[in-house]
């Protein structure tokens, strides 16, 4: 294995806020304190959405035929996925949706059911555990309602198991506890990392 320690866990946050000060980012930030807590070799990828500024898929057919994406801009998110053991998404609730950039990510996973269900193939052969992260500004929960539907419908080819979702909730109030929200995390990551 190219000198590496195969037995270091792989960590791929995927961030979906433009906010990088915002609640999201702290999430994201605290998440990333407690798991090099509770494992100082975990290795950790991240991919900020808004970065990447991906395309969008268009359903050009072109995985339909191949086990790949006609954009090779997704090329530095399907090696992520590949290795990561732990998935983490993070992201604000937008319209009770994910943002634009994180949404053109998962919505080109088009090319891993492609490649299950018209190729046969299964694209990604990690077994992963995954946790939402996400912050919305008001009472109304149905955006978490609906991105966890998407995530699990995604995860099915990402080959990924949502094992929990961490909400701020009520964000616009100003009152968020970051320190409740800290022991969800360590209580979810303890089940993930310490299997």
């Amino acid at each position: 294995m190219d000198g590496q320690n195969s037995d270091k866990k792989e960590l791929l946050l995927i961030t979906g806020s433009p906010r990088k000060n915002g609640v999201t980012a702290m999430l994201a930030e605290i998440f990333l304190e407690e798991a090099k807590r509770l494992d100082k070799d975990i290795n950790v990828t991240i991919l900020d959405t808004y970065t990447l500024a991906l395309n969008p898929c268009t359903h050009c057919g072109y995985c339909k035929k191949t086990p790949a994406c006609v954009h090779k801009d997704f090329l530095p998110v399907d090696a992520a996925l590949q290795k990561a053991d732990i998935l983490v998404i993070a992201s604000p609730v937008y319209v009770l949706g994910f943002p634009a950039p994180l949404k053109a990510l998962l919505d080109r996973s088009q090319q891993y059911f492609e490649a299950k269900f018209s190729l046969g193939i299964t694209s990604i052969k990690k077994h992963k555990k995954a946790i939402l992260l996400s912050a919305y500004g008001s009472k109304d929960n149905r955006g978490i309602l609906f991105m966890e539907k998407q995530l699990k419908m995604i995860f099915n080819v990402f080959n990924a198991e949502l094992n929990a979702i961490i909400t701020a909730r009520n964000t616009d109030s100003g009152n968020v506890d970051f320190d409740a929200l800290r022991e969800e995390i360590k209580t979810a990551l303890a089940g993930i990392l310490l299997i």
